[in-house]
């Protein structure tokens, strides 16, 4: 999962003017209509491991943590596993991930945790699991809508950049964000609206040049610096004439 989003996220990605309710109940119609059941693309096989893969993504992709995950959980998918495996032998399973001297310490120490003060299960809720070491609100929020269907959004940088610029909810600020979509997303649409954002975000309202001839919502969107149909192609051409050529 992409890294938290800061306060300059807002402006890098721009802001749209506000968009009206209906506006909102009718987007998310379109994206339930497209995508009728998104799911999370980190890979996990229970809510520890998807904890795990959760921990593991901060400031990271979730291709780089698939990666990884499967030899790690191939020797240790519960927190007793985890906490014999041992920090030492966590380091050298994901050290193709970014941080992972800090990652490893935190699952070992979340793991022996789970095992000493929740009998080895993953807590159900925001409070007892951000106590957990490496685990923040927005991890916290991802455990719960995808291993337990509380309806929480977890705004990493693509929903806070999707929410600004759509004019869905602003905010300077990830919290700030979060608080503003569960006012606004349409109760019926909650449990899922995490992933239907965050795949937008992902695939099409991307960073440096949105795709908005491509997206489904772009007449409800109030952002106003629209990529032109056509636009995004040279974009794509570009940015291949750049890479280095094959060795």
């Amino acid at each position: 999962m992409a890294g938290t989003a800061k306060k300059t996220g807002a402006a890098r990605g721009g802001r749209g003017r506000r968009m009206p309710p209906e506006d909102i109940a009718e987007a998310f119609r379109r994206f339930a209509a497209a995508m009728p059941d998104p799911k999370t693309e980190l890979h996990y096989r229970s809510p520890f491991t998807l904890l795990i893969a959760v921990v593991l993504s901060a400031q990271a992709t979730d291709a780089g943590v698939n990666k990884a995950t499967p030899a790690l959980f191939a020797k240790a998918d519960t927190p007793a596993k985890m906490v014999k495996l041992g920090e030492d032998k966590v380091r050298d399973l994901i050290k193709t991930i970014g941080l992972y001297r800090t990652k490893a310490k935190n699952v070992v120490a979340l793991s022996r945790m789970l095992v000493a003060e929740h009998s080895g299960e993953v807590p159900r809720t925001r409070e007892e699991l951000e106590k957990l070491p490496g685990v923040g609100r927005k991890t916290a929020n991802v455990v719960l809508n995808v291993a337990f269907g509380e309806p929480t959004i977890a705004v990493d940088t693509h929903i806070f950049r999707v929410a600004n610029r759509t004019g869905m909810a602003s905010g300077n600020d990830p919290r700030a964000v979060e608080d503003g979509l569960v006012k606004v997303v349409p109760p019926q649409y909650l449990d899922h609206a995490h992933h239907w954002l965050i795949l937008h975000g992902r695939y099409v309202c991307v960073a440096r040049k949105p795709r908005c001839p491509e997206c489904l919502i772009v007449d409800l969107c109030r952002y106003r610096d629209k990529t032109p149909p056509g636009d995004e192609i040279a974009a794509e051409k570009a940015a291949l004439r750049r890479r280095p050529p094959p060795v």
